[in-house]
């Protein structure tokens, strides 16, 4: 009868594939194991989290307080009247705000009016309508815009813009919509309409930028549903894009109004720099911006600088202002429910 084979195993093979191996506790896991109770860790990093959230309303109290104490000579002698007044005389001590706040609201107004209906037409192009091979340079180009200095701005704007308003725009302006009181002389060419356009392109690759990409957000079934009810192109963006995106748009314009009200530079080298309110857009004006970066050094008397810091306030105020405004108006146009699906 033939004895089975033998078979000989060393000690020091392999075991089998399906044999268990201890398995080595990876770093994570032996920290966690080694860390013991974290409550106290926990509760440091949610008073640390709490604190950097905290520091948003300190850091915005800090700066009503130093402006509201830094002014306090104005505040005691004007009151809340030097927002509504209009003389601006250092040398009797005579001020008042209003002629600034005037000419940084209507400049603001002016580069919102030309700037939306262009960057909404850029970003719909780049969204809906562009070519491929042109989508990525035009993108860069318009992008580009928001990287430009203001004073370069500033620059191109007495260069360039201003000899073609006062050559070519204003006067068919003043031909044309000289009735309605908006567009009268005289004709120097810096104004406040020079001073809204530059705004209007400093502020048009921020609106641009952001309404693109709300728009590029928007689902793509919301263009295909809107298609095949039978609706053409421009029905297709404006009922299943631009509906959808309207939040963000607002958002986008709101972000470009808070660029134009705290513009320094070049609305101070265009818009002509003289304390008068005036109706006509073709006058100079001035902007809180701009007076406190003209005079702000050249300041002597303690009541001067109270009128200028105070002034500082005024934008302060104004900017709060808007921004509650405009976030009612969003508001009014969602009541507060999320986009509607078209």
């Amino acid at each position: 009868m033939t004895q089975p084979a033998k078979i000989f195993v060393s000690e020091s093979s392999t075991p089998p594939p399906d044999a268990k191996q201890p398995v080595k506790p990876s770093a994570v896991r032996t920290f966690l194991r080694g860390r013991g109770n974290s409550a106290i860790a926990d509760g440091i990093f949610k008073a640390l989290v709490f604190l950097c959230a905290l520091s948003i309303f300190g850091i915005v109290i800090l700066i009503a307080w130093e402006l509201i104490s830094r002014s306090h000579l104005t505040l005691a002698k004007f009151g809340l009247g030097f927002f509504f007044r209009s003389a601006w005389d250092p040398v009797n001590n005579d001020f008042g705000a209003f002629p600034f706040i005037y000419g940084t609201l209507v400049s603001s107004f002016l580069a919102l009016l030309i700037s939306v209906p262009f960057a909404l037409g850029v970003a719909i192009f780049l969204t809906e309508m562009c070519p491929k091979w042109l989508r990525a340079p035009l993108s860069f180009l318009t992008e580009l815009l928001a990287a430009i200095p203001s004073v370069v701005y500033g620059l191109w704007a007495i260069f360039v813009l201003i000899p073609l308003l006062r050559d070519y725009v204003n006067p068919k302006l003043m031909f044309t919509l000289g009735w309605t009181g908006f567009f009268t002389g005289p004709n120097a060419g810096y104004s406040m309409l020079a001073a809204g356009v530059v705004l209007a392109i400093m502020i048009l690759p921020i609106i641009s930028s952001l309404t693109r990409e709300v728009m590029t957000s928007v689902p793509m079934v919301q263009r295909e549903g809107v298609l095949a009810l039978g609706a053409t192109r421009w029905e297709m963006i404006r009922i299943g894009v631009l509906r959808n995106a309207r939040i963000g748009i607002v958002g986008a314009i709101i972000l470009g109004l808070g660029r134009a009200l705290g513009e320094t530079m070049a609305v101070t080298m265009v818009i002509g720099n003289r304390p008068e309110i005036v109706k006509s857009f073709l006058a100079p004006g001035y902007t809180m911006a701009s007076v406190l970066a003209n005079e702000f050094s050249e300041a002597t008397g303690d009541m001067y600088l109270s009128a200028l810091i105070e002034i500082g306030l005024a934008l302060f105020l104004v900017t709060i202002v808007v921004n509650a405004c405009a976030r009612m108006l969003v508001w009014a146009v969602t009541r507060g429910a999320p986009a509607r699906v078209a």
